[in-house]
């Protein structure tokens, strides 16, 4: 049979699929016949690529949902795809090429996750994240805490929707891994009911790490000039756990109550043997080493809209954050001898069996305001304010470090066609009591200028000032003399630290192709860094306000989809960075109460600064393949360079990753195998890193097994359609303690 119909619909669709702009969509068409046989079409799908990175003026967002490989990877690994997030050979994380950056959980901090996000994200499976957001310009709504950045890792549940009855059911996802290195399983259950809704999750993990070994040489060349070997080989076991619990309630159309308890708990355990050269004596013992640390996160959140357009509203948030650590050690079963004969030790040498332990304390109270209102069509107001009171406490001599913080701000954001701009002003004033009490205001000035030349481009420019708040691991006096060749401890002296950053971004998308680039500038005057001397046969480590940086960082992301089946990514950066110690850096470590006054830093008291430099880069190559029988396949080649620190660098590595994926049950039961492994050294992964002073030279060389398979099997069962809607905290606090060099490397490798 004969009919006429119309397509225009249809072309104006299209068109703004393909990223025709509305106006230049529309087409005139005449009536069409079509013929009609007894062939009756069951549906009609349209099918557009997603965009897998979205970037904004001042944000980037990684789809970590719509990866292949998160069914079988850990955010870890993830993390090592999203463009200007760097993950290196030791599992450190950087963003921009610095450490110095906050880790949210679903928009509000948690303590563990940030001082330990490496062993946190390696341990945690990435099907439990939706999407990484990446917040490289911070506006003045959040704290000024962090010098590059947030972190924000959104956790995979359903999420969204008015209440509706037609949704109420439950749905969740049920995942369990295993292999040859460790494995775990994870929960995700989210519900609706009426006016109320839930969600929570729960993971566990355990990681069985063989046959690490760690080898170091040191070569002192001042007044006691001597060279000592030191070899380790050691046992790792980490177990990991993490829950959450989320409510939400509409108590009416403009009041909703919200709150969450999360519970996240880290253990490490390292167990080895340690043989120690020197050119008089050679000692062997047996190490033991413990840590441990649990977080609290309790939030609740009152949200009212003022009217049914929901464009004005105020919110009332508090929460509470709660993180103890204890780490203990013990050396025992020392064996000490000359020419290979034993010998007793002298009592009060460092060569003697020990235990220590220390326990510390954080505790966070927060209450925070936040009025939004539109003052045009096109334009909005955001006014704010928030009390901060952070109670830090070690049981070594007692250490109290508290910090209370009262703060303001006020945001505006406007779009004038295809220019949008947000700018703001936070004052935060920081009353500080440890060994010394102070108290200081800042003014942290931020704004943003996008511009879209078209509905598929965005060109953006930031600028933002961030300051960094030194942690209790830098402040703490305790003495770690878990090496008794090596001790490290704080400075309860050291200052807050500022940062200035300007970027330019762009972004590209059309079906096919997308491209994101980015290129910051980055410098600090007043850096909190570390720094290693020699006092006869001990290597000290401590930290200071001493250095002072300038970076220059190029980052890149592409996605293309080469074919329906085949689509390659890549994602690298390019940076050169210069340290050097500021002009008084040496005085300023002097007058730390630990450092013995005999005790020379630099030679003849000759204040001669330190400098570092030079390019550092990475790149990561990715391959997904639809294969006969809907198999998914997907391979990545990861490499990095060699990165610098102000008194040596890093040498780089190289990374394989294998996975294949089948999906059975309309999707619902999906089974993975993956494998990843070290390219060259014999499958394991080389970490090799210098460090220099004036009077030593030392190099680390560590080998860890890096040949890993694993099998993953998820399943997802329940109401589909339920969209239990997910409480965030409208808390952001930005405090987290900036780790170490060394402090990176313990976390990798559980020392």
């Amino acid at each position: 049979m004969m009919k006429r119909i119309k397509i225009l619909s249809l072309v104006c669709a299209y068109g703004l699929l393909a990223g025709v702009p509305a106006a230049k969509a529309q087409v005139n068409v005449d009536s069409l016949e079509a013929v009609y046989d007894s062939l009756e079409l069951s549906g009609v799908t349209v099918t557009a690529a997603k965009p897998m990175v979205k970037m904004e003026a001042d944000k980037m967002t990684y789809d970590v949902a719509s990866d292949a490989d998160s069914q079988s990877s850990t955010v870890l690994d993830m993390l090592r795809k999203v463009p200007m997030v760097t993950v290196d050979g030791q599992d450190n994380i950087t963003v921009n090429g610095s450490s110095a950056f906050k880790v949210y959980v679903d928009g509000k901090p948690n303590p563990m996750f940030s001082q330990n996000a490496s062993q946190v994200f390696k341990m945690m499976p990435a099907a439990a994240v939706e999407k990484i957001e990446v917040i490289t310009n911070p506006g003045a709504k959040y704290d000024a805490e962090g010098a590059v950045g947030i972190l924000n890792i959104v956790l995979a549940r359903q999420q969204g929707g008015a209440a509706s009855k037609a949704l109420d059911g439950v749905t969740g996802t049920i995942r369990v891994a295993g292999g040859n290195k460790g494995g775990g399983g994870g929960a995700f259950i989210s519900a609706h009911q009426g006016k109320l809704s839930a969600s929570a999750n729960v993971i566990g993990q355990y990681q069985n790490l063989k046959d690490l070994t760690i080898d170091l040489n040191r070569t002192s060349t001042g007044a006691t000039s001597q060279e000592m070997r030191q070899h380790q080989k050691s046992h790792q076991r980490t177990p990991f756990t993490m829950g959450t619990v989320n409510l939400s309630y509409d108590l009416d159309s403009l009041n909703t109550l919200s709150g969450s308890v999360g519970l996240t708990a880290f253990r490490a355990k390292m167990e080895g043997r340690n043989e120690t050269y020197t050119s008089l004596l050679t000692t062997g013992y047996d190490q033991d080493y413990k840590m441990g640390s649990t977080a609290l996160n309790v939030s609740a959140d009152w949200q009212h809209f003022f009217s049914a357009s929901r464009d004005r509203s105020l919110t009332l948030s508090y929460l509470l954050s709660y993180a103890p650590q204890k780490t203990e050690f013990t050396l025992s079963n020392f064996i000490t001898s000359v020419n290979g004969e034993e010998v007793n030790v002298p009592t009060g040498t460092s060569l003697q069996p020990m235990s220590q332990s220390n326990k510390a304390r954080s505790m966070e109270h927060t209450l925070q305001l936040d009025y939004t209102m539109p003052l045009s069509a096109t334009q909005t107001l955001s006014l704010g304010s928030k009390a901060i009171l952070r109670r830090n406490t070690s049981d070594v001599e007692d250490y109290h470090h508290k910090n209370n913080i009262a703060a303001a701000y006020a945001e505006h954001a406007a779009s004038f066609g295809k220019f949008s701009t947000k700018a703001g002003l936070r004052y935060e004033h920081t009353w500080q009591k440890a060994a010394v009490s102070t108290n200081y205001g800042t003014l942290i000035p931020s704004a943003s200028l996008s511009y879209s030349p078209k509905m598929t481009q965005n060109i953006g420019l930031t600028y933002n000032m961030r300051i960094s708040r030194p942690g209790i691991t830098y402040l703490n006096p305790y003495v770690d003399r878990s090496n008794p060749e090596a001790i490290s401890y704080g400075d309860p002296d050291i200052d807050v630290s500022k940062t200035h950053n300007v970027g330019l971004s762009f972004s590209s998308f059309t079906q096919k192709l997308m491209v994101n680039a980015s290129i910051h500038q980055t410098f600090t005057n007043d850096q909190i860094a570390e720094y290693s001397f020699y006092d006869g046969n001990i290597l000290h480590t401590t930290y200071g306000n001493i250095g002072k940086e300038r970076s220059t960082s190029l980052t890149a992301f592409v996605n293309w989809l080469i074919a329906t089946k085949t689509r390659l990514m890549l994602n690298g950066g390019l940076s050169y960075v210069d340290l050097r110690t500021r002009d008084d850096a040496f005085s300023l470590l002097a007058s730390s109460p630990l450092i013995d006054s005999n005790i020379s830093l630099v030679p003849n008291g000759n204040e001669r600064g330190l400098r570092n430099h030079g390019w550092q880069g990475n790149i990561m190559l990715g391959l997904q393949q639809t294969l006969p029988w809907n198999l998914q396949l997907s391979a990545n080649a990861i490499m990095n360079s060699r990165t610098y620190t102000l008194q040596g660098h890093s040498t780089g590595f190289k990374l394989g990753v294998l996975s294949l994926t089948k999906s059975f049950f309309s999707d619902r039961l999906s089974i993975t195998l993956s494998g990843v492994t070290a390219l060259g050294n014999g499958g394991k992964l080389a970490l090799d890193t210098s460090t220099r002073g004036y009077d030593f030279e030392q190099t680390t060389k560590v080998r860890v097994p890096m040949q890993q398979v694993q099998l993953t099997l998820s399943y997802t069962f329940g109401n589909t359609g339920v969209k239990a809607k997910e409480h965030k905290s409208r808390i952001e606090n930005d405090f987290m303690e900036k780790k170490s060099d060394s402090e990176q490397l313990s976390n990798s490798t559980g020392m």
